[in-house]
């Protein structure tokens, strides 16, 4: 689990949390493995898969899985700002920048119209000093950190680029110009781009491929699914 989800934990009231998870049931869709658990968490055909409520006045959450790369959940969090959750799956790569001959996925998602949220992967170092975050689609009142530094085309995609600090590490997010619910990603030169071209960071051991949804807002219940998700590195 990634340094920002236990540092945001802190502040998460935890009590209350357990209180309105308990109310909820799981989707009836779930084929292999499903929790409404805050850290409920599972590993399926090389992912692991995380509820992962961790935000302020969060609702209720419930995840569901037929295997690491198909899964989906259901979300009713209240229209307030903060982020409250980021279900996700993940892949460790365990290889720095430099002896990565590629690193790749594809993704496959539907999304519901309303609410406000973000889909996007979540890549960290091993150390968790760098956070690169990579929204292919996003919907409502939602922003990234920091500031603005122009546009940039890389890996199959063009991007407005963020660059910014939460405090315990640098976020440099990547947020695609238009949406996408399906594509491949090619992440290699992204990385290579941070650490070459802008010098943003060293070659840093690549640990967490996350690939999910930053829910701030889904009032009633809202669907998420990945469809399909693949990440392959080496």
């Amino acid at each position: 689990m990634a340094r920002r989800t236990l540092a945001r934990t802190l502040a998460t009231p935890a009590l209350a949390l357990a209180g309105l998870i308990g109310l909820a049931s799981a989707p009836a869709q779930a084929a292999v493995w499903n929790t409404c658990d805050q850290w409920g968490n599972t590993s399926l055909n090389g992912y692991t898969l995380y509820n992962n409520i961790w935000g302020s006045g969060a609702g209720r959450q419930c995840v569901w899985a037929n295997s690491g790369t198909n899964w989906g959940v259901n979300a009713n969090h209240p229209a307030t700002s903060g982020i409250k959750s980021y279900p996700n799956s993940k892949k460790v790569i365990g290889k720095s920048i430099t002896s990565l001959s590629s690193l790749t996925s594809n993704y496959n998602v539907a999304v519901p119209s309303s609410g406000d949220y973000n889909t996007s992967y979540d890549i960290w170092d091993t150390d968790y000093d760098y956070e690169i975050m990579l929204w292919v689609n996003r919907n409502g009142n939602v922003g990234a950190l920091g500031t603005p530094q122009g546009n940039a085309t890389l890996g199959g995609h063009t991007w407005a680029v963020y660059k910014g600090n939460n405090g315990a590490n640098e976020v440099f997010s990547f947020l695609r110009t238009s949406d996408s619910n399906a594509g491949s990603v090619n992440i290699l030169p992204i990385l290579k781009w941070i650490k070459d071209t802008k010098g943003w960071m060293g070659n840093e051991t690549i640990g967490d491929v996350q690939f999910g949804f930053e829910i701030s807002g889904s009032p009633g219940g809202l669907d998420f699914r990945t469809n399909n998700l693949t990440v392959s590195g080496g």
